[in-house]
């Protein structure tokens, strides 16, 4: 269980208030990775969530991804320029490819490894021009050539990639120099609830525990990751979702509808129900609401840099200041 609950029962409330290292500065990705998570049993659970009743049940759990791609757009409409095509990465079923309008871009072509998911909204749904591609987000370089597009965004897709790194060296890669990569994921600190629940369970009924949330991103680390991966103008801020739900059984069944179950390598299949009857009494009792509903929090690591070129502005020499800070001050 890991990532992305959203409650269907209660109207959500929102109060928006996997460290990895990589040695060498724009290494190509490299064949032996260390697998986290088994990106095979994560497609095929996008696949069925979005199969569900045609689709219309993973409708109903997409608030918090369709509120990242609102604050998504806010930042791209920051940006005053216009892109003849925007690739949407891990785009799942659109969710920020359907708020871009022809006076931001002409085309957008949203990759994504789940073919159910990205085929799941007919064309009518977007404003621009739209291609999809059918791909795995860890083999950009496999779908796009290097030095092709103009942006990259990528709204909650990179939690599940196994070489963050590399993908990083992958976008870039892929961008025209002067070119923009946007990108939003969830940090370190989302689903904590959930996740000391889990594990205070496990310990007291089964003696020890097992990863149920994902391994995620510090916030402290993309700055680092992105200027390793050769971006510059850097840009990266946080920011938190809170949910409501009616209990922990409804965001459980909320994280298989989206299709975020466990996916982590080696993973258990399944829990005990006396286990998860303790884990959901622990999280009332830890962090439960007055009115006997339970909170998730979500924290989101928003992104952006670009592709060096000689056109950028650079910062000028250390001592070549004209005026004074004290005339200043």
């Amino acid at each position: 269980m890991s990532l992305l609950p959203v409650a269907r029962r209660v109207a959500p409330r929102c109060n928006l208030a996997r460290a990895f290292a990589s040695k060498t500065p724009f290494a190509a990705p490299t064949a032996s990775v260390y697998r986290v998570f088994d990106r095979a049993a994560k497609r095929t659970q996008k696949d069925r969530a979005a199969s569900r009743d045609g689709g219309e049940r993973s409708r109903t759990v997409e608030y918090v991804r369709d509120e990242v791609a609102d604050r998504m757009m806010e930042r791209l409409l920051d940006i005053k320029r216009r892109f003849d095509t925007i690739v949407d990465l891990g785009s799942g079923s659109g969710h920020f490819s359907k708020l871009l309008e022809p006076d931001k871009t002409r085309k957008v072509i949203m990759i994504d490894s789940s073919g159910q998911t990205l085929n799941r909204d007919p064309d009518d749904d977007f404003e621009v021009q739209l291609e999809r591609v059918q791909g795995d987000e860890e083999d950009l370089l496999g779908i796009l050539p290097r030095n092709s597009q103009e942006a990259i965004v990528s709204c909650l897709s990179l939690h599940w990639v196994n070489d963050l790194p590399g993908t990083l060296v992958q976008i870039r890669e892929t961008l025209k120099p002067d070119g923009l990569f946007l990108g939003a994921m969830f940090g370190g600190d989302t689903l904590f609830e959930l996740r000391s629940a889990l594990q205070l369970a496990e310990v007291d009924r089964e003696g020890g525990i097992s990863p149920h949330v994902s391994p995620m991103t510090d916030t402290k680390d993309m700055s680092n990751l992105l200027g390793r991966a050769g971006f510059t103008l850097l840009t990266v801020d946080t920011d938190e979702v809170r949910v409501g739900y009616p209990s922990m059984w409804e965001l459980i069944e909320d994280l298989k509808d989206m299709g975020e179950g466990n996916a982590i390598v080696g993973r258990r299949h399944f829990l005990h129900r006396d286990t998860l009857a303790a884990a959901s009494a622990i999280y009332q009792e830890l962090h439960g609401n007055k009115d006997g509903s339970i909170p998730a929090t979500f924290q989101v690591i928003y992104m952006i840099g670009w592709k060096p070129s000689p056109t950028q502005p650079k910062p000028l020499e250390r001592g070549s200041a004209q005026t004074s800070l004290k005339d200043v001050l």
